[in-house]
């Protein structure tokens, strides 16, 4: 799979999937949940209701992921992940690469060829923004099944954690 950095915003990216960093109720938030969810239009939230209303009704666990259409976006799909809020005494970076691997488990299932990615839990949920790049670097070289993973960093220190992290 070939990884490259895209900055900018996540919404505009010309992927087959975007991954949204979205909270276990599906529902929109802030951040790039928020972001997604406006510039998608209504319809990704209508699908967000009704696997909440079927599939998930308790919410959507950490490390696990689901797709809904894209709505207004031009990608096709949006890739709902969870991540898991940063701990300083549990180690979570097993739940983190956890929505890389399913995002991109779920997207090759789907058929998608290429997968644009936020810095999943290093916004709201405290993840370090060197260890969130380096989990997901990490973790998107060693999954087979999409051509190409595209993380989209939110600022200058997130570009070059990620830039860092491709590096090693």
């Amino acid at each position: 799979m070939q990884l490259r950095i895209e900055a900018g915003d996540i919404t505009a990216v010309c992927a087959d999937a975007i991954v949204n960093a979205a909270n276990s109720e599906l529902l929109g938030g802030g951040g790039v949940d928020g972001a997604i969810h406006r510039a998608g239009g209504p319809t990704i939230l209508a699908e967000c209701r009704e696997i909440r209303a079927t599939t998930h009704p308790d919410g959507l666990p950490a490390g696990q992921a689901v797709a809904t259409g894209a709505g207004d976006l031009p990608a096709r799909w949006v890739i709902h992940t969870v991540g898991p809020v940063y701990s300083t005494t549990e180690d979570r970076s097993a739940t983190l690469a956890s929505c890389y691997r399913e995002s991109l488990r779920l997207a090759s299932e789907l058929g998608a060829r290429t997968v644009a990615f936020p810095a999943i839990s290093a916004g709201v949920y405290g993840w370090p923004i060197d260890d969130a790049a380096r989990i997901a670097v990490r973790t998107c070289r060693a999954v087979a099944g999409i051509d190409e993973a595209i993380f989209v960093p939110f600022n200058p220190e997130a570009e070059e954690a990620f830039h860092a992290a491709l590096r090693n």
